[in-house]
């Protein structure tokens, strides 16, 4: 089986001891962490942990031997007209998550543009924003990359913006995390036009899917998210990260996603389906003909 599958397990349940016994049920090893709720407090967004909180979540992780795929962070999301110098500031957060939950990935966006305004106009201050970043990132710890994620209606929703972004930037810990469902969203084609694109800084991938860039979202492979062409292109490629589950099945908002517990584990069924369709691992003795 392959061993590098995560999942955001906050669209499972608040609660994160709850999260991790239902990922662990499914045998997944892996978290990418978003929103919390430790200690009996409320669900708080993972850069705005403070330490102790971060320490217990960490204990919950090591008491079962699980870990920590990358930091689901939202920085990057705000608009491009919002004040960045206290964004930065939160980022500290992040940094810190990493640290203490031993991951080296911080999920990451590079900023809402104004609707009905040219991203072309905001281009340069989004580079200056994500060349401060990657500078900040370097400085606390020479291994963290930082993953941009392609998302809708930020600089980076397109093959051509997102490319735009890892030339410019220059930065060596700047790469992607690729979310076909998103490039749907924008009418992209993940496969056929975003992945020849991007496939230099492909470091990570996002799990969902969706039947049009209008529509709703269903599990990897029952959209138009080209995942089975993807997958084999990423085989023969020799990708060897991982793959979150990034459902988004009763709620696809832009700062949270919840799917439940049937309906993650319906998702994870799908994808370990289609990695062993694309010859990623072996079929299980149950399906095997």
């Amino acid at each position: 089986m392959y061993e590098k599958i995560s999942g955001f397990s906050d669209e499972i349940i608040d609660d994160f001891t709850a999260q991790l016994d239902a990922m662990q049920a499914l045998g997944i090893k892996y978290v990418e962490v978003r929103n919390l709720a430790v200690n009996g407090q409320p669900k708080a967004v993972i850069v705005d942990l403070t330490a102790d909180d971060l320490r217990v979540a960490k204990q919950e992780l090591d008491s079962r031997g699980m870990h920590v795929s990358a930091i689901g962070s939202p920085i990057g999301k705000i608009m491009i007209t919002d004040d960045f110098d206290s964004h930065l500031e939160r980022f500290k957060g992040a940094l810190r998550a990493a640290d203490i939950l031993e991951t080296s990935y911080i999920r990451m966006f590079s900023f809402f543009m104004p609707e009905g305004e040219d991203p072309a106009q905001h281009r340069d201050e989004v580079m200056r924003r994500l060349k401060a970043l990657c500078d900040a990132a370097r400085h606390h710890r020479s291994d963290i990359l930082l993953l941009h994620e392609n998302e809708s209606d930020i600089y980076g929703d397109t093959p051509a913006r997102c490319q735009d972004i890892f030339e410019s930037v220059g930065a060596e810990n700047l790469r992607l995390t690729l979310d076909p469902a998103n490039f749907v969203a924008c009418d992209v084609k993940p496969f056929t036009e975003a992945y020849p694109a991007l496939k230099p800084w492909l470091h990570y991938v996002h799990v969902k899917d969706k039947e049009s860039s209008d529509g709703k979202v269903v599990v990897a492979g029952e959209g138009r998210a080209e995942w089975r062409e993807l997958l084999g292109a990423l085989k023969a490629d020799g990708y060897a990260g991982f793959f979150s589950l990034e459902p988004h099945l009763q709620v696809a908002g832009r700062s949270f996603g919840y799917t439940g517990h049937d309906l993650f584990a319906k998702a994870h069924a799908a994808l370990m389906n289609l990695l062993t369709e694309t010859g990623w691992q072996a079929a299980s003795p149950a399906n095997a003909s």
